[in-house]
């Protein structure tokens, strides 16, 4: 078992797809997850044309790469968040803004990801990741007090506006993985068993692993592979290192990514808290066979470096599991 090694294009969709293609070939990546931004994959169009679809696999097949998942995150925000504003309107296309009334937004963003799901299926692919948004994110701090009554009723808001996308997503063959991340409906291990309850278990409905989205919660990413290991469809590689040094906060201080005061932030795979040595090991013990998507980010560091060292470092982590008890070969032959 040799998982493929690919990397998630939503950070570097200022390249045309080509130009990105032909680096990452050329570093050593088995493939790509594919964004739906930039020109990397565009949902319309692949629903337009059939000459789109089969030009972007030909693109990857020039440069021996694969694609095992297509990335539908900010889309997908938008379909529960609740405010809706201007900091939705700069992620989507104006086809789903539209006039930016905030229930219209949700409900394109909803057709949209519906469509994602088409796409996707004709492109030849069965995962995409993504985020589901979240109408009581901004009740997180309990005050003015949040009443359980509240969460239910958030909880009950994500699965009347998913689970009709869900069944697309099963008519269609392709399952949907949400990135467990704060922001989002579920951001930890029981919010997302909340999630999965409140969608009665959909057999589409699983999980984007990231554990860099743990460990700055002081959440053991180990705890969440062991819970939910068939419903993990996909995995981001990220890293994240906790910086608190008595003066700052875990909320990082509505401080931007990269600025030293923040008591978190995301590094390159490898210089951060997340011990992937035990990552692995419990992903070996769960069965998960599919791709270690390298979603790169670290504001100090220059990313095509960056790319590098996370691809050798996933090289050197991704073992397979043991086909032997060691202590087996102690036993005398009788």
């Amino acid at each position: 078992m040799s998982r493929p090694i690919t990397l998630c294009t939503g950070q570097w969709a200022d390249l045309p797809l080509e130009v990105l293609a032909q680096k990452t070939s050329e570093w050593g990546f088995d493939g790509l997850e594919l964004a739906c931004w930039g020109d990397h994959f565009e949902v319309d169009k692949a629903l337009e044309s059939d000459s789109y679809v089969k030009e972007k696999r030909d693109l990857l097949e020039k440069y021996g790469l694969k694609c095992f998942a297509i990335s539908t995150h900010l889309v997908g925000q938008c379909v529960c968040d609740d405010p809706i504003d201007n900091r939705h309107k700069s992620i989507l296309p104006d086809r789903i803004w539209g006039d930016g009334d905030p229930e219209g937004v949700r409900q394109r963003a909803a057709e949209e990801v519906k469509n994602t799901a088409k796409a996707t299926k004709l492109f030849g692919v069965d995962i995409v990741n993504g985020f589901t948004g979240s109408s009581i994110w901004a009740k997180l701090y309990f005050f003015p007090p949040t009443t359980q009554a509240d969460v239910d009723a958030g909880f009950k808001d994500f699965a009347d506006r998913w689970l009709p996308i869900l069944d697309v997503f099963k008519k269609e063959g392709v399952r949907f993985a949400l990135e467990v991340h704060p922001t989002e409906i579920a951001y930890d291990i029981i919010t997302a068993h909340r999630a999965l309850k409140a969608i009665n278990n959909h057999p589409n409905f699983g999980f984007n692993f990231d554990p860099s989205h743990f460990v700055h919660q002081f959440v053991d990413p180990v705890f969440f592979i062991n819970d939910f290991g068939d419903k993990i469809f996909h995995m981001h590689v990220k890293d994240s290192k906790i910086n608190l040094n008595g003066r700052n906060s875990i909320l990082s201080s509505h401080l931007d990514f990269g600025d030293i005061n923040r008591g978190w932030d995301f590094v390159s795979p490898g210089r951060g808290d997340v011990d992937w040595d035990e990552i692995v090991r419990a992903l070996n013990r769960v069965g998960y066979t599919g791709p270690l998507s390298i979603e790169w980010e670290d504001s100090g560091m220059d990313r095509e470096w960056g790319a590098k060292e996370a691809l050798a470092m996933v090289k050197e982590h991704n073992f397979t599991p043991s086909n032997i008890d060691f202590d087996a070969q102690f036993a005398s032959d009788k």
